[in-house]
């Protein structure tokens, strides 16, 4: 992956922060958006399949990323038609240009396709997405595999990254919390999983492609987790565990707020990175620990 031309789409997120900085130093980047919130973005909305058709093609480039997607459970549930156009559609046309330009895709998938029936998840295990969000990815997930030429899928667990500005999930809300004063902290603990550290994740890939290995991957740090356990160990890195308590709760306390339908255990096992000898994602505590202090401490 050096002297490489690669197209990035929907590059506007925390995923695309850390690609670019991966990415970056040896190859040249286009990285393009809906919301051009960085100098090293350009705007394009991937949904307009002649639009992202010509400004791929006229970049010419060696690699296509299609990283972008409606990744709030609750806003797909509630905008059905809106998910499957930016979730599903917009990934058959990343396929279609990639294939007419002849390169490979990297399409990013999630943990969430599967349904919590078991307590974890190989890359052969097979998926059952239970709300929009979950099935749009999946029906994206199969596109790719059934048409793409040549493509890496990559399904990313519980994603940690992008700092204060870019972060939206988990970690973000909890820092969020403790900085505006709260000192009782109300947290699941009926939700398990993988964190999954952007930066080490953009660097798999590109050992992934360095090694001209393709197909179906799951990419998540190492060790298996829960939400509480994120939250104990975010509190003990900030060193906030006298000032900050607690409280446990279940699901059903946010229910009203986030009710879209979740499995209970998205926890992933790097099985075929682990068979290839490709794996070289971090144990979540160390990544962990590294985010925090490089972009909150």
């Amino acid at each position: 992956m050096k002297n490489k031309k690669i197209y990035l789409a929907g590059s506007g997120g925390m995923l695309g922060q850390a690609f670019y900085e991966i990415f970056r130093q040896d190859n040249e980047l286009k990285l393009t958006d809906i919301d051009v919130n960085a100098d090293w973005l350009s705007y394009l909305d991937f949904r307009s399949r002649e639009e992202y058709f010509k400004d791929v093609v006229d970049f010419k480039p060696d690699y296509l990323f299609h990283l972008g997607a409606h990744t709030n459970l609750e806003y797909c549930e509630v905008n059905v038609d809106d998910s499957y156009i930016t979730n599903s559609l917009s990934v058959e046309y990343a396929v279609e240009i990639a294939n007419y330009l002849k390169i490979p895709l990297l399409y990013i998938s999630t943990a969430g396709i599967f349904d919590g029936s078991k307590d974890t998840f190989d890359d052969w295990d097979t998926p059952n997405p239970l709300g929009v969000y979950a099935r749009s990815k999946y029906i994206a997930e199969i596109y790719v595999a059934q048409n793409a030429n040549r493509y890496l899928t990559c399904r990313a667990g519980w994603m940690m990254g992008g700092g204060p500005l870019k972060d939206k999930k988990f970690i973000n809300k909890i820092i969020s919390q403790i900085n505006s004063g709260q000192k009782h902290l109300k947290i699941v603990n009926d939700r398990d999983g993988t964190p999954t550290y952007t930066i080490d994740f953009a660097k798999n890939v590109m050992h992934i492609m360095d090694s001209d290995t393709w197909g179906l991957f799951n990419l998540v740090c190492s060790g298996q987790t829960s939400r509480m356990e994120v939250a104990e160990e975010i509190i003990k890195i900030l060193g906030v565990q006298e000032s900050v308590s607690i409280e446990v709760v279940s699901s059903e306390h946010f229910k009203s707020e986030y009710f879209a339908a979740r499995p209970t255990s998205e926890r992933l096992i790097n099985r075929r990175l682990d068979l290839l000898e490709l794996n070289k994602m971090r144990d979540w505590k160390v990544a962990l620990n590294e985010y925090l202090q490089n972009s909150y401490i």
